[in-house]
């Protein structure tokens, strides 16, 4: 320790040892902090973002500032994408940081200033907008009209895929939606922050993340924190994100939210994807493509030993089904189809699209995974919603904290420790002929334990259940294209109006051997 700290040092401690005062102790203390370079900006943390949410609780709620110049309001998408932020501009550009930072200009839909400031052992600093740092392309703007306009958002850069490349790994873009990539992976599916009334007839509210707050990473840093602030007419709230890129990358929430008014119904750990057709449902129209989507299903660790797999459909109507658990033991939204010759797409490599998984950090208690499914004429359109909906949603003036983790794969996505669901297809029934009757043909893959060694049967058997159907007819038989098996059945409609609901599962003397399939048909 330097000889002026340790006399600072020394100081304090005879001040309080002699009972000079705890004001002179504490100035000297600061002394030490200050010249020691540590300082107080790097005692900055949580609980500084939770007291400006508390705070913030406590006021009325004002609606952000749209106000933008006429030539970034009236942007049409394609030409706001043509704003592009230089890349000699970074943030931390040049300083030998494996992490840097681009920013995102206000223009188009995204007209809402976010506050980005950078914590580091100098303090608290905002990072300000120039419009220098910005490309725009073939856009006619003046760079002089837009003194002071801010940001729309951030990207974080690091190499997860050749070492002296930074990636980019993560966006915060509009509202509190945000996405990563892992190695290999381009963009599909978001997450959110919160989801407030979705899919409630009242109108759903989207809480948006209007101020962050980005450590500065160290030289040989491998993860990276931040902070940041919610707002919304209902609810605050104090988020700390930890990203950690890789293979799987993952990102790490602890939120700790302070509602301004009661909630309906609260979204916990939401993502969004988007299901235009697939191998279980065609499209309306000829199309060369077999599959058009970013998830293909939705997967639920009940927490009980059950694991439970919905795929995904596109409904001519909204379509809103949940799942009740005891205590989650996780749930995503997933791009289980890997096959390029499955899409035929060269532009958006649908069999690249990471799968979204969330992992509770301790007991959530009791609630449902909600999988919330919208109509869409194409796939431009984020029509898929899952989230978990606790049992007791917090009152005025109740804080509620949780913490988890998000974890985008493609590798290595999670499945139940024993078989899952590979493909589920779905057609006409050309055997029967019989009115509302389809064949539906489900793939299980995945090592089945072996069967006791002094067992006569120990065969593979299927349990199922239809609720508004008749089973006609059923099957299970070895597939050896899959080295796993295959159960078909043909089931008849009873209500057109009223959706079908299926539910099939492998069992080995009584007792399961793979995630349970369950399936909904939305009603004609």
């Amino acid at each position: 320790m330097p000889s002026h700290v340790s006399r600072c040092l020394a100081y304090a401690i005879q001040c309080l040892l002699t009972l000079r005062g705890f004001r002179h102790a504490f100035v000297a203390l600061a002394g030490v902090l200050l010249i020691s370079g540590v300082g107080f900006a790097q005692s900055f943390g949580m609980q500084d973002v939770e007291r400006r949410a508390r705070d913030l609780s406590k006021a009325t709620y004002v609606k952000p500032d749209t106000n933008l110049p006429a030539e970034l309001k009236q942007l049409k998408f394609e030409q706001y994408q043509n704003i592009r932020y230089k890349p000699d501009q970074m943030h931390w550009y040049g300083r030998g940081m494996p992490i840097e930072l681009s920013f995102f200009h206000r223009g188009a839909m995204y007209d809402q200033a976010v506050k980005i400031n950078e914590v580091s052992s100098d303090g608290v600093q905002e990072i300000r907008y120039r419009p220098e740092a910005f490309d725009f392309g073939p856009n006619k703007i003046d760079p002089a009209k837009l003194k002071g306009l801010g940001f729309a958002g951030f990207r974080v850069h690091f190499p997860v895929n050749a070492p002296k490349v930074k990636d980019e790994v993560l966006v915060f873009l509009g509202a509190t939606y945000f996405r990563a990539l892992g190695k290999d992976q381009v963009y599909g599916l978001s997450a959110r922050g919160l989801a407030i009334d979705t899919a409630v007839l009242s109108g759903e509210e989207f809480p948006r993340f209007v101020e962050f707050w980005v450590v500065r990473p160290s030289l040989n840093a491998k993860e990276f924190t931040f902070y940041a602030l919610l707002d919304s007419p209902r609810m605050t709230g104090a988020y700390r994100f930890i990203l950690r890129p890789g293979e799987d990358t993952a990102v790490e929430v602890r939120a700790q939210l302070f509602p301004r008014d009661t909630v309906g119904k609260l979204g916990i750990a939401p993502l969004t994807s988007m299901f235009f057709f697939g191998e279980n449902q065609r499209p309306g129209q000829e199309d060369y493509r077999p599959e058009v989507h970013d998830s293909d299903g939705l997967s639920v660790n009940v927490g009980n030993g059950e694991w439970l797999w919905r795929p995904l459909v596109n409904p001519k109507r909204l379509l809103v089904t949940s799942f009740t658990t005891a205590n989650v033991g996780g749930f995503g939204l997933q791009q289980r189809d890997r096959d390029f010759s499955n899409y035929e797409e060269l532009a958006t490599r649908y069999d690249k699209r990471p799968s979204a998984w969330v992992e509770p950090m301790g007991k959530w208690g009791p609630g449902r995974v909600e999988l919330v499914q919208i109509p869409t004429p194409d796939e431009t359109n984020d029509n898929i919603v899952a989230y978990w909906v606790p049992d007791k949603s917090p009152g005025p003036g109740k804080p509620f904290e949780l913490q988890y983790r998000i974890f985008w794969q493609k590798n290595n996505e999670q499945r139940p420790p024993m078989m899952w669901v590979a493909q589920t297809r779905r057609g006409p029934d050309h055997l029967h002929r019989i009115e509302n009757s389809l064949t539906f043909a489900v793939d299980f893959v995945g090592t089945a334990p072996p069967p006791p060694a002094n067992a006569e049967e120990g065969r593979i058997a299927v349990s199922s259940h239809l609720d508004n159907a008749t089973m006609l007819q059923s099957r299970l038989e070895r597939n050896e294209a899959t080295d796993g098996w295959r159960f078909t059945m043909v089931v008849r409609r009873t209500d057109p109006a009223k959706p079908v609901e299926m539910r099939a599962n492998l069992t080995r003397d009584n007792k399961s051997i793979s995630e349970t399939w369950s399936y909904i048909l939305p009603p004609e």
